[in-house]
C-alpha cells in the first residue's frame, strides 16, 4: 500500500496530519501507537501488524507490564520495528467500557505523556477503538484531535503527531474531522 497523506494542519509549532498506510512502516517516526489489548499480546489489526513486524522480542517486553486496563498506555522498545519506541495503548470497547470518550482520550493523552517522558519528537497512532473494539470512526476521530490538540501548548518535545489510517475513506474523514477542530479552535 502506497502512503497517501492530507495537507498537515500546524498548533504551536507542532505538525498534524493524516496520512493512510502501514503503521509498522513509520520510518520516519520516533515512536508508534499500538491498537493493544489487555495482556498486551498478539491480536488482529494493528497489534497483529505491529506485533509481526517487531517480532517475538515486543510479546516478551510487553509480557512483564501486562495487564493494562482501558484508558492506560505503556512504552516498550520496537524490536525489529524501524522506530525507537512502541507505545501500547488500550482503547475502550465500544457500549462496554464507560465513560468510554473519557477513556479513549485517556489513551492519547497518556501515549502523548509517555512520548513526552522520553524526549521523543514524532509519534504515528493508529485510529484507537475503532476495529474490533467498536467505536465509531467519526467519533473517535473527534476525541482524538480534540485531546491532541488541545496539549499543544504544553509540549516540549513532540513536534510532530501523525494519524495512520487504513484506508481512504478513513484518511478522508479524519483529516475533515482534524481540520474542522482546527478551526473551530482557531475562531474560539
Amino acid at each position: 500500500m502506497t502512503d497517501r497523506s492530507a495537507k498537515p494542519v500546524m498548533r504551536h509549532g507542532v505538525r498534524f496530519e493524516c496520512v493512510q498506510g502501514d503503521i509498522a512502516r513509520q520510518t520516519d517516526m520516533d515512536a508508534v501507537v499500538n491498537a493493544a489489548n489487555a495482556q498486551l499480546t498478539t491480536g488482529g489489526g494493528v497489534a497483529g501488524a505491529l506485533h509481526r513486524a517487531a517480532g517475538p522480542g515486543l510479546a516478551d517486553e510487553c509480557a512483564a507490564m501486562a495487564p493494562i486496563r482501558p484508558g492506560e498506555a505503556v512504552i516498550s522498545g520496537a524490536h525489529q520495528l524501524p522506530n525507537r519506541h512502541v507505545i501500547q495503548c488500550l482503547g475502550p470497547v465500544y457500549g462496554a467500557d464507560q465513560p468510554e470518550a473519557d477513556l479513549l482520550a485517556s489513551c492519547y493523552d497518556n501515549a502523548i505523556d509517555l512520548t513526552e517522558a522520553h524526549s521523543l519528537h514524532s509519534i504515528a497512532f493508529p485510529a484507537l477503538s475503532t476495529g474490533a473494539f467498536g467505536y465509531p470512526m467519526e467519533a473517535a476521530a473527534r476525541v482524538a484531535f480534540t485531546t491532541l490538540l488541545a496539549r499543544t501548548s504544553s509540549l516540549r518535545s513532540v513536534g510532530h503527531v501523525r494519524l495512520v489510517l487504513f484506508d481512504k475513506a478513513d484518511l478522508e474523514l479524519h483529516t475533515r474531522v482534524l481540520n474542522d477542530i482546527s478551526a473551530e479552535d482557531a475562531s474560539a
